[in-house]
């Protein structure tokens, strides 16, 4: 069939899409619509287009595009404030978008979920959140939160007959012990016991709550140690400003740095400055004793200080700090009597509070070594056993005071002889526990000179005799501690009785001094 025949066979044909298919070269029967080109190109007729196939493409994003604060209808955008707020509101919700992935992802199918509420990043204005959404933490019930177990009625029981259930019953004891734990500080880990329905025993309860009670007090001696106490080769604040002021007034020139630490005390080493007044003479080297105000380090050293009369009265056990300051003015007061019976000592400068200035034994910032590092000859060793034996009576008689911490460690050498550090916890011999101190000195001094080779050394029996001047003749140890006890308390019962402390030893006669 040729293009003639079926150009004349087109208009017997039906319209509509029969023709249409048989021939794809016939006209169509309805006649189009004409518009004009200006219609064509209109602005309003394209954005109309744009929007039908953005709303046909995109429904979500043109409805949350249509809110209040992304049109640019209602906002001014020429502001870069403006523009830099919707950006990062844009940006914002990606991000949420991205953890709420992150979660799905995580979670699955868990009972156990995780949370990222609290890395979002949404605006107080803005919230993508739809109310399916549930916030676990703002929900009083949580369908994954065990019930607590129910409390025992007043009369002691519930049930009855052979069902009857008592508070003293071993399930529901454990179940409300578990209950219990929930009380424990948020430091102290418990689980969640409630969900796993666990029965803990009253024993085992008792020992996780003491355990909890005493991680809790544990955290708060280290916090307080942490801020509120001098460290090892350091000081707190406090300390920090008492030594800027001693710099500042001229008292001191400059501090060096830390030549010594112990277990109570931090040692500086420091030039000394020009005194305000002409009488006290600074020496060109001091030493700084800042005593630790690290609570537990005094905790049993309170028998040193509490039966001492010179501070018995202002002693008080629950003002640690107050002691620690007094521990600092006893051992200037010991210094000061040491020094005016002529005894080698630091020779006290000045006390602030817990800060102790004394003189600086040693040269061109060295410490002069202590008796247990020097290397001493035969004849040096035994001229410094002479002079700690006289020094022992010396301090005895002439200071009235007993050292309680005498040993190879609290004596220094230096220009050929021996010098007595760190008195701070020595005491009277009234003291109820002055002569157990005291033998316990002399057992020291004994021993080590007995061990560096000196054979006109006393046992420690013998050297308490001729320090103390008393007579106690006992064979063995464990009587001469018997009789020194003894005296103790006879002391201790003559000062309940007449309210003074006066010595009740009876010895025959001054000891005699030993010297070289």
């Amino acid at each position: 069939m040729d293009s003639v025949g079926v150009a004349a066979a087109a208009p017997d044909a039906g319209p509509g899409p029969a023709w249409q298919s048989k021939c794809p070269w016939g006209a169509p029967s309805t006649a189009s619509i004409s518009c004009s080109l200006a219609d064509v190109m209109s602005e309003q007729l394209a954005k109309e287009l744009q929007l039908e196939e953005e709303n046909a493409a995109f429904p979500e994003v043109v409805a949350a595009a249509e809110g209040p604060f992304i049109t640019g209808e209602n906002i001014d955008t020429s502001s870069d404030l403006m523009l830099a707020q919707m950006l990062q509101m844009e940006f914002d919700r990606e991000y949420d978008a991205q953890l709420r992935r992150e979660e799905k992802k995580i979670n699955g199918d868990s009972k156990v979920s995780i949370s990222f509420e609290n890395y979002r990043k949404v605006h107080p204005y803005d919230s993508d959140s739809s109310e399916d959404e549930v916030d676990w933490q703002d929900t009083r019930h949580d369908p994954y939160r065990a019930d607590k177990p129910t409390t025992t009625p007043r009369r002691g029981f519930i049930g009855k007959g052979k069902d009857i259930t008592t508070k003293h019953d071993e399930v529901v004891c454990g179940r409300k012990n578990t209950a219990r734990m929930e009380n424990f500080a948020p430091e102290f880990q418990v689980g969640d016991g409630i969900g796993m329905d666990l029965k803990l025993s009253n024993q085992v309860f008792n020992a996780l709550k003491q355990h909890a009670y005493s991680e809790e007090r544990r955290s708060a001696r280290l916090h307080e140690k942490k801020e509120h106490s001098t460290a090892e080769k350091a000081v707190d604040p406090k300390t920090r400003l008492l030594l800027y002021k001693m710099v500042n007034s001229g008292m001191l020139e400059t501090i060096t740095g830390c030549i010594s630490t112990g277990k109570e005390s931090v040692v500086f080493h420091a030039y000394g400055g020009n005194s305000a007044t002409e009488d006290k003479v600074i020496p060109p080297e001091c030493a700084i004793k800042v005593f630790k105000t690290t609570l537990n380090e005094f905790k049993n050293r309170d028998k040193y200080i509490k039966d001492d009369y010179r501070f018995k009265d202002r002693f008080s056990k629950l003002n640690p700090r107050k002691i620690i300051r007094m521990w600092a003015e006893k051992e200037m007061h010991n210094l000061t009597r040491m020094q005016n019976a002529g005894i080698p000592c630091p020779q006290v400068v000045i006390l602030k509070k817990h800060v102790l200035v004394m003189s600086f034994i040693g040269q061109d910032q060295v410490p002069a070594p202590k008796l247990k590092d020097v290397t001493l000859s035969s004849e040096d060793m035994k001229k410094a056993y002479y002079q700690i034996l006289n020094m022992m009576q010396q301090l005895y008689r002439k200071c009235n005071l007993v050292h309680a911490d005498l040993s190879e460690y609290n004596m220094l050498w230096h220009d050929g002889k021996v010098w007595l550090i760190d008195v701070s916890q020595s005491v009277e011999p009234t003291h109820p526990h002055g002569l157990e101190f005291l033998f316990r000195d002399c057992r020291n001094v004994s021993q080590f000179f007995q061990k560096g080779g000196v054979a006109e050394a006393l046992n420690e029996r013998e050297l308490f005799n001729a320090v103390s001047g008393l007579n106690i003749t006992a064979d063995n140890e464990v009587d001469f501690q018997a009789e020194i006890e003894a005296l103790e308390k006879m002391n201790e019962d003559h000062v309940q009785n007449h309210g003074k402390k006066l010595s009740t030893f009876s010895s025959d006669g001054d000891p005699p001094i030993y010297d070289e």
